[in-house]
């Protein structure tokens, strides 16, 4: 009898032991489910949610450095010029770039010797090599030269003519 409590005690304390070998397994299960649906969790909000907070920062800068990179444009009155060909004329409108907005105001002071120096130029060309659009380009690169030399600083960055007109 002694023998048969024995079994008896030692098949109740193995069957204790499974429910809790079995209760850790679960308990185990469920944390790490728990982590893997959290980790999951905050991957999709970094990955969705504040990408969007980030972009529109991002956005928002990118707006920032368009606004100051807006070119300042100095414009000039027309030119009414004899070309170096006795009877033609031209009648250009040009705007030149300038490097930074704090130029201006010596742009300004200088427009006499900047204009000066565009009509020399230009009296100077004939009709057929400013006809082309080689021959502007190349004018624009010419009066760009003169006009920073007028200033005596390299102050302007391009030319746009916004009226060309020969006769």
């Amino acid at each position: 009898m002694a023998d048969e409590e024995k079994d008896q005690q030692q098949e109740e304390s193995s069957e204790e032991a499974k429910p809790k070998k079995g209760k850790s397994k679960l308990l185990i299960i469920i944390i790490v489910a728990v982590v893997l649906v959290g980790g999951g969790g905050f991957f999709a909000y970094t990955k969705f949610l504040a990408k969007p907070k980030q972009a529109e920062a991002d956005q928002q800068q990118q707006q920032q450095k368009v606004k100051e990179e807006q070119p300042v444009l100095f414009a000039l009155d027309p030119f009414v010029v004899n070309l170096s060909e006795r009877g033609r004329f031209l009648k250009c409108t040009m705007q030149l770039e300038l490097i930074d907005k704090s130029f201006e105001d010596l742009a300004k002071e200088k427009t006499p010797p900047i204009r000066d120096a565009i009509i020399t130029l230009i009296s100077s060309k004939t009709a057929d090599s400013i006809t082309t659009p080689e021959g502007k380009f190349q004018l624009k690169d010419e009066i760009l030269m003169r006009a920073n030399a007028a200033v005596g600083k390299d102050i302007f960055k391009n030319v746009y003519f916004t009226e060309f007109v020969m006769q």
